[in-house]
């Protein structure tokens, strides 16, 4: 019995099985992807094994991830938890973890349909830089499920990054930050780049010098500790070159931009759940 097999290898999917590969050994991770060819490209990468049905997936695991989008919940449930109910029959409960956003821990065990009634559901909320150790990754659990179970959840997401236990009544929330932040960043990340082109830097090196510099303001705010505003009054001299860049920043509305990307992800989420 392996200890993980993962339903969906898209980015998110994928990024997950790379992790768990390194936390628990590819020899305990199964994938399975509705397009057979791009999950055995991946196994092969990874060194773990591809199967090439649902059924394959759901006996060969303990832990089912399901790295599918949220519209594909419903018909993908219905299929597995049909699957699940024989399984539990036979004595081999499984636990589920969905990382669709927006639909709800209930909603899965309706979804199931007789089998939701005794499967362990737990709900995660990663981001893709849960592909190289660096994300941050938001968990719940359906009331009843065995502690046990959740610690099994996160061994397996040991190597995503920072995974924290939230509120389900969190998890959009969370989305909207941390789920769809890294690409809130990346925009940022060019445009500090391009300005260094604009005053005569190398593309190469201000594309290495912006996210470095990303990279270790963010160090410096989670190692310590730290408000963010606290931190950029000690770069920001009296009269100086950065409280100049700080003053255009508040003039083209940056602050306002990422509070207004970060609403704009959340009513989409909430959306995506219905």
């Amino acid at each position: 019995m392996r200890k993980a097999a993962f339903i969906g290898v898209g980015n998110m999917g994928g990024a997950l099985a790379r992790a768990a590969c390194r936390a628990v050994g590819p020899d305990q991770v199964l994938l399975f992807n509705r397009t057979p060819a791009k999950a055995e490209r991946l196994a092969e990468e990874l060194g773990c094994t591809a199967v090439r049905s649902l059924s394959a997936a759901a006996e060969g695991a303990e832990y089912i991830f399901l790295g599918v989008k949220p519209q594909g919940m419903r018909p993908l449930l219905a299929e597995l938890g049909r699957k699940l109910y024989e399984l539990h029959g036979a004595g081999a409960d499984k636990v589920l973890v969905s990382m669709a956003a927006g639909v709800e821990l209930e909603t899965m065990r309706a979804y199931l349909g007789e089998a939701g009634y005794g499967v362990p559901l737990v709900r995660i909320m990663p981001n893709t830089c849960a592909a190289i150790g660096r994300g941050m990754t938001a968990l719940c659990a359906r009331a009843g499920v065995d502690e046990a179970a959740i610690r099994g959840a996160e061994e397996i997401l040991s190597a995503t990054g920072r995974v924290e236990r939230v509120p389900e009544g969190l998890m959009d929330q969370f989305s909207a930050v941390a789920g769809c932040g890294p690409a809130f960043v990346y925009p940022y990340i060019e445009a500090l780049a391009d300005g260094g082109v604009s005053v005569g830097l190398p593309r190469a090196q201000a594309l290495e010098y912006a996210a470095q510099t990303v990279l270790g303001a963010a160090a410096m705010v989670l190692e310590s500790g730290k408000h963010p505003g606290q931190l950029k009054d000690e770069v920001c001299s009296p009269g100086g070159s950065t409280i100049a860049g700080v003053a255009e920043l508040e003039r083209g509305g940056l602050r306002a931009a990422a509070i207004n990307a970060v609403q704009a992800a959340y009513r989409k989420n909430a959306q995506l759940g219905k």
